[in-house]
């Protein structure tokens, strides 16, 4: 992952930058990584990069997130099960579950007389969301300073009760995500993935209603090809496939499912 600020602008969004800005390569060249070397990552730059993610923004310094690393091999085997059957989660390095956490403030807050009864308003869940998506990224962006890769994993969802019990996890939590840690194999097979082009998400004092899609799925043609993918198959056709209600993968129960964990109720 060495490209310039220039060619990992040209590889997301299909021209040259309006201004080469280097120091910002590193953010660019992401991609998501699913084939790792052998070489180990010592805990000790773990530990410094799971630092990183803790330093995150969080709302009213609640720090409503938590996150599992899981290194055993029949725990990883059961999670890679619920997961899709992907086997980064198996061979990675260090594999984590990112996790929306309100029982640790419940804690803290009975240790004070606190009854905390505002958590279960749907605030504090997206709150919690939001909280460890941002501390997640927060690692990625460490991680991939130091030349590691990651992979996120969203198919911990599938089953948010399986993934409950491999993980032990209390009423007031829920698992957001998995992310896979390695340095990558080499040569690196994954490429940098197109993005829309900003004037399809970056809009002036008010919301864009004509949004320019047609050269994003021109450009995404030639990547899904490269990937070995039908090139005839947009990128909006397949994210409309994607939420046409019946790819969900058992997601669907997820509403009373939180509902049940005490996320979400008001």
């Amino acid at each position: 992952m060495v490209e310039s600020f220039v060619e990992s602008w040209r590889q997301r969004f299909g021209e040259n930058p309006s201004e080469d800005v280097n120091e910002l390569a590193p953010l660019l060249r992401h991609r998501c990584v699913r084939s790792y070397s052998a070489k180990p990552v010592p805990e000790e730059l773990v530990a410094a990069v799971i630092g990183a993610a803790q330093s995150a923004a969080t709302s009213s310094n609640l720090q409503l997130w938590s996150v599992i690393s899981v290194q055993d091999k029949a725990r990883r085997e059961e999670i890679a099960a619920v997961a899709d059957d992907q086997y980064q989660i198996r061979n990675a390095p260090w594999f984590f579950a990112f996790v929306a956490d309100h029982h640790r403030l419940l804690q803290a807050a009975a240790s004070c007389g606190e009854k905390a009864e505002g958590l279960d308003y749907a605030e504090f869940f997206i709150m919690s969301v939001i909280d460890a998506a941002l501390a997640a990224e927060r690692f990625v962006c460490a991680a991939e300073t130091l030349g590691l890769g990651i992979c996120y994993i969203g198919a911990m969802r599938n089953d948010p009760s399986e993934i409950k019990r491999i993980l032990d996890l209390p009423d007031h939590t829920f698992c957001c995500f998995g992310m896979c840690l390695g340095w990558p194999e080499e040569p690196i097979k994954e490429h940098i993935k197109p993005r829309l082009g900003q004037e399809a998400v970056w809009f002036r004092e008010t919301y864009g209603l004509n949004i320019p899609i047609e050269e994003y799925d021109a450009r995404m043609k030639a990547f899904y090809e490269s990937e070995k993918m039908r090139g005839d198959v947009t990128w909006s056709m397949r994210s409309g496939r994607r939420v046409d209600n019946h790819h969900l993968t058992g997601r669907e129960v997820l509403k009373p499912w939180l509902d049940s964990q005490g996320f979400n109720k008001r």
